[in-house]
C-alpha cells in the first residue's frame, strides 16, 4: 500500500519562502510521476507542478511558474516544492500525488494522494 505524507506547511508572510516535502512509502518511488496540487474551500483542486519519473522533466501551472520549484530525491523517496515570493493567493491545502510514470508529463490521472498540508500566506 503506497502512502504519501506531506509536511512543511505553515503560516508565512507575503514575499516569504516555504518548502513542502512529501515522503512516499514503498519501493517504486523512482518509477512514479509526482505532482503537487492545491485546494481552497469551495474550489476544485488545482494543479501546481509535476515532476516526471524521467530526470529533469517538470511542468508548472502558469500561476506559479518562476516562483515555485518542484524537485525529488529518489534515494530518499521524497518530493519537494520550494515556494518563493509567496502571495496571499497561494493560501491553500497542498496535496502530494503520484501515478505510474508515463512518457508524457501532464496533470491528469494522478491516482494516489496524501492527506494534505495547510499553507497560509498572510500579513
Amino acid at each position: 500500500q503506497v502512502q504519501l505524507v506531506e509536511s512543511g506547511g505553515g503560516l508565512v508572510q507575503p514575499g516569504d519562502s516555504l518548502t513542502l516535502s512529501c515522503r512516499v512509502s514503498g519501493n517504486a518511488f523512482s518509477t512514479y510521476d509526482m505532482a503537487w496540487f492545491r485546494q481552497t474551500p469551495g474550489k476544485t483542486r488545482e494543479f501546481v507542478a509535476a515532476h516526471s519519473w524521467i530526470p529533469d522533466r517538470t511542468l508548472y501551472a502558469d500561476s506559479v511558474k518562476g516562483r515555485f520549484t518542484i524537485s525529488r530525491d529518489n534515494a530518499l523517496d521524497e518530493l519537494y516544492l520550494r515556494m518563493n515570493s509567496m502571495k496571499s493567493e497561494d493560501t491553500a491545502v497542498y496535496y502530494c500525488a503520484a501515478r505510474s510514470g508515463r512518457v508524457a508529463l501532464d496533470s491528469r490521472n494522478f491516482e494516489r494522494w496524501g492527506q494534505g498540508t495547510q499553507v497560509t500566506v498572510s500579513s
